[in-house]
């Protein structure tokens, strides 16, 4: 995650005319948070014409107030309609003091959906093409310094075959959710700067650039390059100040690069190479990060700075041994995720990004797919944090287009690397377009245009059609039974980037997404939501163990599940639920099987069966330990050993099965030992009669913060007495709030699987909020939770 410091100026007041009061905003670790105080509409009937500009009472009162990250449309979750397609505006009164006439202004936009039309001030400054990568527009020039100005952004989310993924969205396996959906920031800097490696737009250039070589536990060289760019019509002598300090705070490094002149309206680039003795090396299991800081010296006087968290490590991928991470040869066990949340699409906060990957971490996975586009950055940055690689992918599903579909694309994926090149979490890059039958020629210069961004040795290419790329990533049902990929033997490493769905939906219907040829019955394929019950949960978690373990019989690297979580898309009405967590971040069974595979992980044990239905009494229990104890109602059943079946041969930690001659209602307990000592144990309760609802937030790791359209889940689960949870309760739940937050979603909602769940989006202000939730029949519930 990169920081920016403009250290000539310590606060900027920014005039916000949505409010009657002047706000301050710090330009530190924040880079000038330009989120709140914006106006939307959706579906405009006017064209854009200058009274827009304007600030006037009767025309505002048709516009929203709202606050970035925001989503143009509250999507259903059940409704079997389409989402929303159309035209969005935001726009943004703000006021800039007249002492920063003369610098470098520029307003950064994470992301959004996916034309987007940016006027200042009435004038259309940018277009910007894509709805996945980041862009910024520079207001030099345009800026009306101690007055009011009106930035005014137009989106259109519908098909359009020129911008990647570029597939209609009535055929499309995802959504195009429209919305401002990531942070905007707003910078002001002095005429000499550090460059934004995308507006730059120089190869292996622009921003800062760190890269690493001949490392060991020993020693470790990191290469920084620094692009600075001087937009003064004099040329100027500059030197920089970098520095590094270790997750304490400790320096471990300080040099200061020897002074350079740069001319006017040009830019230069400093390269420098740094030993360090004794290096903590980033991995999954030890994801060490270092801060790097650069101050760029004019003058005796530091004009910029930027502040980047890296981790050093090196790695491999060959056929011959596998992934290899510093050193060390390392099984990829890893998952997809889309990046969408129920309601609210892809606007999620920061911290909802850090709540998702803290779920994957917990799951067991040591890596992610972003699939099928480039994903946030705060998101990349919790994987860094928490030592989760990443494969970061272009936009793509389905679908090449023309000569000027696939230039925008070569230029996604130019953009993405120049994003995302320091995350020590990126092992691929996905230059390709999934499933989708590219020209040879689009592959080249795919594959070329990610070793020109990043021409170092730790760079790896990937893509799911076996030609150019470096890592050949297909997905599971892309080859045939019984043999799957197990028999490849080209001098490649091979990733299974996908599997445990489709091929237990509909082997043989291929890329037709509506044929369906010879569909598996619903009670044996993957896509199950939590409310279809526990013998088709079961059955889904069965197949994900089948089929990872049938990956490791061949040469594959490692592998990657479809999918984390459950989520919405365009060719079909229903949710596409062969997520092992469903849409709200609820897990299924599946989730445990996946979660006592992870290595060297603190014991866990988790019991696959609800213990409610007589029809269905054998137990699976999933554990990382050596054996497993059962006891009904304080009676031992049996203590034994991992299963050895077919679908276990290849598995740290198969599951342990107790086949029960009989049901008895009561206490299953399930106690796991390694070597001899007890040291995991849980619990199944028969469910009495339903009796009160039980309120719990998801937090996963981050509490919830103010003003920063922070999002939880809440969920209402209906118990008996004693607190078990009634799984085939469907009442619908009603939430209500107290404090300054808001909900979010269908109120009241029937409870799937005995939870009923909702979204709390925080308000501006932090506090205390209470929640109740209530239905029919039973004692209501209340929580508070404080905002930070």
């Amino acid at each position: 995650m990169t920081l920016r410091k403009t250290l000539f100026f310590i606060v900027l007041t920014i005039i916000l005319s949505s409010c009657s009061i002047s706000a301050p905003i710090l330009f530190s670790t924040e880079s000038g948070n330009f989120n709140s105080g914006w106006e939307f509409i959706k579906d405009p009937l006017d064209s854009i014409s200058s009274e827009l500009f304007l600030k006037d009472e009767k025309q505002s009162s048709t516009w929203q107030k709202v606050t970035l990250p925001h989503t143009a449309n509250i999507e259903a979750v059940d409704s079997p309609e389409k989402q929303w397609q159309g035209i969005a505006r935001y726009r943004k009164f703000f006021t800039v003091p007249e002492q920063f006439d003369g610098k470098s202004v520029s307003i950064h936009f994470g992301a959004a959906m996916q034309i987007a039309k940016v006027y200042q001030n009435g004038e259309l400054v940018q277009t910007h093409l894509g709805g996945y990568l980041p862009f910024q527009i520079k207001l030099d020039g345009k800026i009306k310094f101690g007055k009011e100005n009106c930035i005014l952004v137009e989106l259109d989310n519908r098909d359009n075959p020129l911008v990647p993924p570029g597939k209609p969205l009535a055929t499309l396996d995802f959504n195009y959710y429209s919305g401002l959906y990531r942070n905007v920031t707003i910078e002001i800097k002095d005429k000499l700067h550090i460059s934004d490696p995308i507006t730059a737009n120089r190869v292996a250039g622009g921003g800062l650039l760190v890269t690493y070589s001949d490392v060991t536990a020993q020693s470790a060289q990191i290469n920084v390059q620094v692009d600075v760019e001087n937009e003064s019509a004099t040329a100027k002598l500059i030197s920089l100040q970098i520095s590094l300090k270790d997750a304490e705070g400790k320096s471990v490094l300080s040099e200061t690069i020897t002074e350079q002149s740069v001319s006017a309206s040009g830019f230069i680039q400093f390269k420098q190479q740094f030993k360090l003795d004794n290096p903590r090396l980033w991995s999954p299991d030890s994801p060490a990060l270092y801060q790097l800081n650069v101050k760029v010296i004019s003058d005796k006087v530091a004009v910029d700075s930027l502040s980047e968290k890296i981790g050093i490590r090196t790695f491999s991928f060959s056929a011959k041994e596998g992934f290899v991470l510093n050193g060390q040869k390392l099984k990829i066990r890893g998952t997809n995720r889309h990046q969408e949340y129920p309601y609210i699409g892809n606007a999620l906060s920061d911290n909802a990004q850090f709540r998702d990957a803290f779920k994957i971490k917990q799951a067991g996975f040591n890596f992610v797919r972003c699939s099928h586009y480039s994903q946030s950055p705060a998101f990349l940055a919790v994987c860094d944090e928490l030592g989760i690689m990443v494969m970061d992918a272009i936009p793509g599903w389905q679908f090449v287009g023309g000569d000027e579909f696939q230039n925008n694309s070569i230029r996604d994926a130019r953009e993405m690397v120049r994003r995302d090149r320091n995350h020590p979490s990126i092992i691929l890059w996905e230059a390709s377009l999934n499933e989708s039958d590219m020209p040879k020629s689009y592959m080249e210069r795919a594959h070329q245009a990610v070793h020109e961004e990043l021409p170092v040795a730790d760079v790896y290419t990937c893509g799911w059609i076996d030609s150019v790329y470096d890592v050949f990533i297909p997905a599971r049902q892309h080859s045939k039974p019984p043999y799957y990929w197990n028999k490849y033997a080209k001098d490649k490493p091979l990733l299974i980037a996908e599997y445990g769905d489709w091929e237990y939906y509909a082997q043989n219907a291929g890329f037709n997404q509506t044929a369906y040829k010879d569909l598996q019955t619903e009670e044996r394929n993957s896509r199950q939501l939590r409310g279809f019950g526990q013998k088709r949960l079961a059955q889904q978690a069965l197949n994900y163990q089948e089929s990872h373990n049938d990956n490791r019989n061949g040469p594959a690297v490692g592998d990657a599940n479809w999918l984390m979580f459950d989520y919405k898309r365009g060719y079909a009405p229903d949710i596409e639920s062969s997520g092992i967590m469903d849409i709200f971040r609820l897990p299924k069974f599946a989730f445990y099987f996946y979660a006592s595979q992870a290595e060297n992980a603190a014991p866990m044990i988790c019991i696959a069966n609800f213990w409610n239905d007589p029809k269905f009494k054998d137990v699976k229990v999933y554990s990382n330990c050596n054996e497993v104890e059962l006891s009904l109602n304080g009676k031992v059943i049996a203590r034994q050993k991992p299963d050895q079946d077919r679908n276990s041969t290849n598995l740290k930690h198969p599951p342990f099965t107790f086949v029960m001659t009989e049901f008895i209602a009561g206490k299953l307990e399930a106690k796991g030992f390694i070597f001899g000592k007890e040291v995991a144990k849980t619990e199944a309760q028969t469910p009495g009669v339903p009796a009160k609802i039980s309120l719990s937030i998801d937090l996963s790791g981050k509490e919830l913060q103010a003003g920063k359209n922070d999002v939880v889940f809440v969920y209402a689960s209906v118990t008996d007495a004693a607190g078990t949870i009634i799984t085939d309760d469907i009442r619908p739940v009603t939430f209500t709030t107290e404090g300054d937050a808001e909900l979010v979603g269908d109120n009241p909602r029937k409870a799937e699987a005995g939870i009923s769940t909702i979204l709390l989006m925080a308000g501006k202000t932090s506090g205390v909020v209470k929640i109740k939730a209530s239905a029919e029949g039973l004692a209501s519930a209340e929580l508070e939770i404080g905002m930070h």
